[in-house]
């Protein structure tokens, strides 16, 4: 696959999970990259091991102040907006800063990135956009009714996106992401996703909770597919990413302008007493005492979906993206990482 190397980007929330792990993999092809954080769910342990690096700079800054953003996305070619405060559940207890950070903070690098007339602007979407439609799988065009106030702040991305591409002339990419998970991904805190929190419980020999009975499902998503995905919003070219929206869409309309937005999935869904089962067992490969735990049943949690399954036709069509990892793969490599740095 060819990638992208010798240019200068843009991480925002590179302290953070998905970012950091982007910032190692673009600096590592010889890239410049520019990290902009607050640090308010990111960690400065994240990016460490980058600050000797002379092609890394760290801007401490928030993406709430437009000047901030300005000045970071300055000579950049393109960049890629991670930055956001996710977590269903936060966004339902305060909406406010939710809406602040997701919706003003997302506006301010659009505009940036406008003025300083990057080549694309590849932005971290959601697969809560999908709301309350229940068609399996989840294909970009058929989005439902937004069921949190997280999941209202994406689809406010999308149309902003949209708008700027229609009036500026600016290229962007929506990855909707689904239920990603891989190294660095915190587990601790309130608001902690499913996969480290559970996995700091085993090793602890602590008992996780299982919201619900079991039976709902996701599309977990390794990081590594979620690098592919970026890097190819990135480097494929417009006229190439029209010339296959065209043939993707048939006898539809198709832009003549890049705006597009695309599932970044495996295409497979997991049970929770399926990912459960999933991480016992590889954790205990490293700690016998691991394959006894037993979960609790808790409440289902307020403003989840039962079912998440993505459609990944349009990327593979458009930008060729071929995730090389399913969630078995990546549960057995994300709990070797987790049983190396938490023990």
């Amino acid at each position: 696959m060819t990638k992208l190397k010798n240019s200068k980007i843009l991480i925002t929330g590179g302290a953070g999970f998905i970012g950091s792990n982007m910032i190692e993999y673009f600096l590592q092809n010889g890239n410049e990259v520019v990290c902009l954080d607050n640090l308010s769910t990111g960690h400065r342990k994240n990016i460490t091991e980058f600050l000797r690096n002379p092609n890394f700079q760290f801007v401490e800054g928030d993406i709430r102040d437009l000047d901030t953003c300005k000045k970071t996305v300055r000579d950049c070619e393109y960049v890629f907006h991670e930055a956001a405060l996710g977590s269903v559940p936060r966004s339902i207890k305060d909406p406010v800063t939710t809406n602040s950070v997701n919706i003003d903070g997302f506006l301010n690098m659009l505009t940036a990135a406008r003025d300083e007339e990057v080549k694309r602007f590849i932005y971290a979407a959601s697969s809560s956009t999908y709301g309350d439609s229940k068609e399996l799988p989840k294909v970009e065009e058929k989005i439902g009714r937004p069921l949190s106030p997280y999941a209202i702040t994406k689809v406010v991305n999308e149309y902003f996106a949209k708008v700027y591409s229609e009036l500026y002339g600016m290229e962007t990419i929506g990855l909707r992401y689904f239920n990603v998970f891989g190294k660095r991904q915190d587990p601790n805190g309130a608001y902690a996703a499913v996969i480290p929190l559970w996995v700091k419980k085993m090793i602890n020999h602590e008992s996780p909770i299982i919201n619900g009975d079991g039976s709902y499902s996701r599309d977990f998503t390794y990081i590594e597919n979620v690098i592919q995905a970026n890097e190819l919003a990135a480097i494929t070219p417009k006229d190439v990413i029209l010339e296959n929206l065209k043939l993707y869409f048939k006898d539809g309309e198709t832009p003549d302008i890049v705006y597009e937005v695309f599932n970044v999935a495996f295409g497979g869904n997991t049970t929770l007493l399926e990912l459960y089962d999933a991480l016992r067992s590889n954790l205990a490969k490293f700690d016998p005492e691991i394959a006894k735990a037993k979960p609790i049943h808790g409440p289902n949690r307020q403003g989840d979906i039962p079912h998440s399954l993505a459609s990944i036709e349009k990327g593979k069509s458009v930008l060729g993206y071929n995730p090389e990892f399913d969630a078995r793969k990546g549960f057995e490599k994300a709990c070797e990482w987790y049983f190396s740095n938490l023990k």
